[in-house]
């Protein structure tokens, strides 16, 4: 399978791309590093990567940047980094990839646990991830020519045993489940 890694050098990229490698070909993209290179906050750079990428059969995303603060520090401009980066991102992977992924493929978003259990001073983080797991839920509905989609909602990554965290992403991949929030050591 030709797999699409958006995020490779970031923390869980760093985890995933050394273990899907091993049964996949993996293409890395990045904002600062990899075989591509990709904003996730501007389309016309998304467009660019999945026209100059051909033939993806999955496509993994593990990037983003959010906001963490308490709510007094909270403001637009701030919230505003979760939502261009790490939400609309994602959902323009979805939107603009969906065209240029291959027949039966999928795409695998990263939320996390803020969404479904927030804690203090996360509040960008809640808002955001929730974002995603909706957009998930909603997308798996309507995604045409056999494409699926899911999210990997992770707790802290340093807090997930490896093996838990690449499991979860390789049943995205290489099992045939649609619209899936997978949970991952809540």
């Amino acid at each position: 399978m030709k797999i699409l890694l958006i995020g490779a050098n970031g923390e869980i990229g760093k985890i995933l791309h050394p273990a899907l490698a091993k049964n996949h070909e993996i293409i890395s993209a990045g904002r600062n590093s990899g075989d591509f290179r990709i904003d996730l906050s501007d389309s016309n750079s998304i467009e660019k990567l999945f026209e100059e990428v051909k033939n993806i059969d999955a496509c993994i995303c593990v990037a983003g940047d959010c906001y963490t603060g308490d709510l007094l520090s909270l403001d637009e401009k701030k919230l505003n980094i979760g939502i261009q980066n790490k939400l609309l991102g994602q959902v323009n992977l979805v939107l603009i990839g969906q065209k240029y992924l291959s027949d039966n493929g999928s795409f695998t978003l990263t939320s996390g646990k803020m969404g479904d259990k927030p804690v203090k001073n996360n509040i960008g983080k809640a808002i955001v991830n929730g974002g995603i797991n909706s957009f998930v839920l909603a997308a798996s509905l309507e995604l045409d020519r056999g494409i699926r989609i899911n999210a990997i909602s992770p707790a802290k990554v340093a807090d997930i045993p490896t093996e838990d965290l690449i499991n979860a992403y390789a049943k995205s991949i290489e099992e045939t489940i649609n619209g899936e929030i997978i949970k991952v050591n809540y």
